[in-house]
């Protein structure tokens, strides 16, 4: 092989260096002295990109260091040169040769990234290039752990006479690219539905009686072959595998399983056969599989846990929420009767907005077609809908046929629709999560949104104007948690029994002779009302404050209210105002408010769908005042 002296490196080396006493093949460590050191070749290592890789020249130069290296210096007949000494230096990615006299010569460099004891490699030395240098074991079974790079370098070492005695000189490339002696395999899955694809509760890779080569020689060769075994592989863990070449004449064939859940209930599964004649090393083969499944015709909307957190969706009523936002009753407000609330939008999206501090498992949304003799099909199922979820799924309503299980068993086809026809449809819900059937149990539903009454939650006093102050998102959602408990207690059949027994301490704004019958409260509690609902400054001594549409509280109250009764009586006797009462009743300072609507509220609270404050955490958010 001819030299370009122009392109390449030239290293001297002081010709004493080459009566030092070194040992073949060996790699110590790097130490700032040996950097520093005169004599010696030194030369820079570099990793290759894939041979078949897309990519720009820029990202396939791999500069990750190696793990370890090793290597062989061979002399015009193959024989390995013995007393060299080399050095690699993994920050620097260079190595440091030393030891070698004038001559034509090949550089063997065997590189590993990785650990290469986990496949059980053995790295033997050779007498002569042909000899093999790496071997695996033939029963390895497994995929690669680590990636083994090799390259193979002609230069001449020459002796030139100088004033100052005999230097020599090498000529070797600045920079030597090392290339993998191993393969990877891409495994590159697509599918006909999303909702299969999000699914999945198994995957695997199943390769039958493959034959990769085993053994690696120091010219470059391959030898020997694996026995055939191989584990099963999870495509779950990870879609990318190394393997050696496969022996010439072979080829890897196997197949792809997968299964997936149903949203009913059940699994269902489908099986991918491939094959490819070649492993290659330093290539990357693909094997791409479009999966056939029995679920590709379904329209129902999947909704797993898995499509979930892909969606990367929204929250409501989070810190950091804009006052613009949360206060807006055009973008946040609620019925607690229906706290969970569903539409198609204009792009046909599923939107779910749920005002909600639990979760909410196992949902079933049905819709029904603005026709009067149509069933209600199964639109979309949640494994979850998070708390204060505000979400939007694609469905296939707008954009392709679907066949959908209506309400008696059958499967129709729907689809595509026009805008105005999913604008129209009507929804119904369904789920077995006891917190659900909880939350349907609130007949008498309150409209409910939030106010500043003029105080600024963005400065840090919130900005207090007369008795009001800015309420932040956290007492907003604790806002949610109240009124939830509240209007299911309304219609509680215990809360309706207390106040039958306690008829004779219930009386009106006329005082004590002024008597209000059980019937006549729970009709007040029961009648539709829209709440505008504020956080009370307490500076002035206030700690309540209600009346028609208007309720606040204090701070305090908002995060205790669960287990003290002191916040539950401030509550109750807001809530006394709301309903017509004044101070001269047993609804506001009285025994409504400060006896039995508190105490039962608290007593009470591990029957109600909030019963717990564990699910805010509110004590313990950075963001009160």
């Amino acid at each position: 092989m001819t030299l370009n002296r122009d392109k390449m490196r030239k290293i001297v080396w002081i010709a004493f260096l080459c009566s030092l006493a070194f040992i073949s093949c060996q790699q110590e460590e790097w130490t700032e002295s040996t950097a520093t050191a005169t004599g010696g070749t030194v030369v820079r290592l570099r990793s290759d990109g894939y041979d078949n890789r897309e990519e720009t020249r820029a990202s396939a130069q791999e500069t990750d260091a190696y793990d370890r290296v090793e290597f062989c210096v061979a002399d015009e007949d193959g024989y390995i040169v013995k007393g060299l000494k080399g050095i690699y230096d993994p920050q620097s990615r260079e190595m440091k040769i030393e030891g070698l006299k004038e001559g034509e010569y090949r550089l063997l460099i065997l590189a590993v990234r990785g650990d290469e004891q986990a496949d059980g490699a053995r790295i033997g030395r050779m007498e002569h290039m042909a000899d093999e240098w790496i071997s695996f074991p033939e029963n390895l079974g497994k995929p690669l752990e680590a990636e083994y790079f090799y390259s193979q370098t002609a230069f001449s070492v020459i002796r030139e006479k100088t004033e100052e005695g005999y230097e020599h000189e090498a000529i070797l490339p600045a920079e030597i690219v090392q290339k993998r002696i191993m393969s990877r395999m891409d495994i590159n899955l697509t599918y006909n539905n999303e909702n299969v694809r999000t699914a999945v509760t198994r995957k695997t890779l199943t390769l039958e009686q493959p034959r990769f080569y085993t053994t690696f020689r120091g010219d470059g060769a391959y030898d020997g072959q694996s026995d055939g075994s191989m584990e099963v592989l999870d495509l779950s863990q990870g879609t990318s595998f190394y393997f050696m070449p496969n022996v010439e004449g072979t080829t890897v064939e196997g197949n792809i399983d997968l299964q997936t859940r149903r949203y009913r209930g059940g699994n269902a599964e489908c099986s991918y056969r491939f094959a490819t004649e070649e492993i290659a090393a330093n290539r990357i083969a693909h094997i791409r599989a479009r999966m056939e499944h029995p679920d590709d015709y379904l329209g129902t909307l999947f909704v797993t846990r898995t499509a979930y957190d892909e969606g990367g969706h929204a929250l409501i009523l989070q810190d950091g929420e804009p006052k613009a936002v949360y206060t807006d009753p055009e973008q946040r407000k609620f019925n607690t009767a229906r706290p969970l609330q569903l539409d198609i939008n204009s792009e046909g999206q599923l939107h779910a907005r749920f005002y909600s501090p639990r979760d909410l498992k196992g949902v079933l949304v049905k819709a029904k077609l603005p026709t009067t003799d149509s069933e209600y099909f199964d639109l979309a199922y949640f494994d979850s809908i998070p708390a204060f979820a505000d979400s939007y799924h694609e469905t296939a309503l707008a954009g392709r046929k679907g066949m959908y299980r209506t309400e008696s068993g059958k499967l129709v086809e729907i689809g595509p629709l026009a805008p105005e026809v999913w604008a129209e449809m009507e929804f119904k819900v369904e789920s077995d999560d006891p917190y659900w059937a909880k939350l349907q149990e609130i007949v008498h539903g309150w409209d409910i949104y939030f106010g500043l009454y003029g105080g600024d939650p963005d400065l840090p006093d919130g900005g207090p104007v007369g008795n009001w102050m800015g309420i932040r998102p956290v007492h907003c959602r604790e806002v949610v948690a109240l009124f939830i408990n509240f209007t299911y207690m309304i219609d509680m059949k215990e809360h309706e029994e207390i106040l039958k027994a306690n008829e004779d301490i219930l009386y009106g704004n006329g005082g004590v002779d002024d008597k209000v019958t059980a019937e006549k409260v729970l009709s007040q509690m029961r009648q539709e009302r829209t709440l505008k609902v504020g956080l009370v400054y307490s500076g002035n001594g206030v700690v309540g404050l209600g009346g028609g549409t208007t309720f606040g509280a204090y701070q305090n109250a908002w995060i205790t209210h669960y287990t003290n009764t002191y916040a539950c009586e401030i509550m109750f006797h807001e809530l006394g105002h709301v309903m017509g009462y004044n101070h001269s009743s047993s609804f506001t300072y009285g025994p409504w408010a400060q006896q039995l609507m508190n105490h039962f509220y608290v007593d009470n609270l591990h029957r109600f769908p909030i019963d717990s404050a564990a699910y805010l955490d509110s004590k313990n958010n950075p963001t009160l005042y």
